[in-house]
């Protein structure tokens, strides 16, 4: 088993025909990703930069897979870490599994991953909840989150996106602890994260090989 290099990810990606939309995003997320995972690195912290990319890259792919795709079937990042796994890449299945922010909510779950999770990761979790189709705040995703699931009334018990109100509370401060962790980590403030470009020579060359074979 090897890691993907960033071509070989790319064309991983590509080779489920994703939507604009979905490109967009996982760009983001992979980028923002490579840029912690590099200055991490560069502050002698050990971390298999590859895995962060590929796995940052191919987080979402569950949600263009092909209708009658068993792992369709699978719950968000659950997904992505089967069809990974039965694709020849089970290193990467970790880091898709745990980057959902409902992963954050479950009380079991989240004690076992914040006690255990390799820094690689985290820094997918992280980059995730900084990037919708750009690099933006922490701040602004979970209010982009709330727009794109408002808020119902079901039964005096008011949700957004499956979470009640204290339910959201939780997974917000548990995501602010990540971001703490990741960005001390870095040696960064959370406003000084950033992109690290290489996602478009990826898909471009991805793309050449594609079209050569």
């Amino acid at each position: 088993m090897t890691v993907p290099t960033r071509v070989e990810a790319a064309s991983l990606l590509l080779s489920l025909d994703p939507p604009t939309w979905h490109v967009r995003h996982s760009r983001a997320v992979a980028e923002v990703a490579a840029f912690l995972a590099a200055r991490i690195v560069a502050r002698g912290v050990a971390v298999d930069r590859r895995l962060v990319e590929s796995a940052a890259l191919l987080h979402d792919i569950d949600k263009v897979l092909p209708t009658d795709d068993p792992a369709r079937a699978l719950p968000h990042g659950e997904g992505s870490a089967a069809w990974l796994t039965r694709n020849g890449h089970p290193e990467l299945a970790r880091a898709a599994a745990n980057h959902p922010v409902t992963r954050l909510l479950d009380g079991d779950h989240y004690r076992n991953w914040s006690a255990f999770a390799t820094r690689e990761e985290r820094i997918v979790a992280y980059a995730d909840k900084r990037a919708g189709q750009r690099l933006e705040s922490m701040d602004a995703r979970f209010r982009s989150w709330r727009r794109r699931y408002p808020l119902v009334d079901t039964g005096g018990d008011r949700r957004v996106f499956g979470l009640s109100e204290a339910d959201l509370r939780t997974v917000r401060a548990r995501a602010e602890r990540l971001e703490a962790d990741v960005c001390r980590a870095a040696g960064v403030e959370p406003l000084e994260v950033r992109r690290l470009a290489w996602t478009s020579g990826a898909l471009r060359s991805a793309r050449a090989i594609g079209s050569v074979a």
